[in-house]
């Protein structure tokens, strides 16, 4: 795994995080490494979208971001190829998605294995995919949450690292639900990032 020097005697672990979108997840990450809660430095953004609010943040902060747009290319495995590619030559200690909208290929997973990280807003394994919060919330359940999750070839469906139960209030909206899973994604996520690197924290098998 990579290590980069910082301070004399010290060394800090390396970060990569795929991002699609807003990127608050990123956003809560770079405070969290600027708090000293991690341990770490963000080695690059890499997003398929080259409209994802997360680049400006990344640019903010110094971020080094690589565009790889599926459509650039003449099939998905080429994608994953490009994306591997990028990956190997970066070596991070932990590949972290942060509202990253495309499944990673088999080879990506299989390569970094237990080194791939996910947030998802709901408890798994109820509610997977793209849209957790609003299934739960139309689905009427009491309880919701966010799940954090090493990445395995399926969808949402990797080894649980840890959740975060949110309450569904009665007079909730979706919007208010949407802000509560988030305010707990910022906290929890950095909190077991920064474990996983301290070595706090493992994988374990199913």
């Amino acid at each position: 795994m990579a290590e980069t020097d910082t301070a004399p005697g010290g060394k800090v672990k390396s970060i990569v995080v795929l991002a699609s979108g807003n990127g608050s997840n990123l956003q809560a990450i770079i405070d969290a490494i600027d708090s000293g809660e991690i341990n770490a430095r963000i080695s690059a953004l890499i997003t398929n979208n080259p409209d994802a609010y997360a680049l400006k943040r990344a640019r903010k902060q110094g971020v080094p971001s690589v565009l790889i747009k599926p459509m650039g290319f003449g099939s998905r495995k080429e994608y994953d190829d490009a994306l591997l590619e990028v990956l190997t030559r970066m070596d991070p200690d932990l590949i972290v998605l942060a509202g990253y909208m495309l499944l990673l290929g088999e080879r990506i997973v299989r390569k970094f294995k237990g080194r791939i990280i996910n947030i998802h807003p709901a408890l798994l394994p109820s509610f997977k995919g793209t849209h957790g919060i609003r299934d739960a919330f139309e689905y009427g359940v009491k309880i919701t949450g966010v799940t954090v999750h090493f990445v395995d070839e399926g969808m949402d469906t990797g080894e649980i690292i840890a959740q975060e139960a949110v309450a569904v209030l009665d007079d909730d909206t979706l919007e208010a639900l949407e802000e509560r899973i988030h305010k707990v994604e910022h906290k929890l996520y950095p909190h077991i990032i920064a474990e996983l690197l301290d070595g706090k924290l493992e994988r374990k098998g199913k």
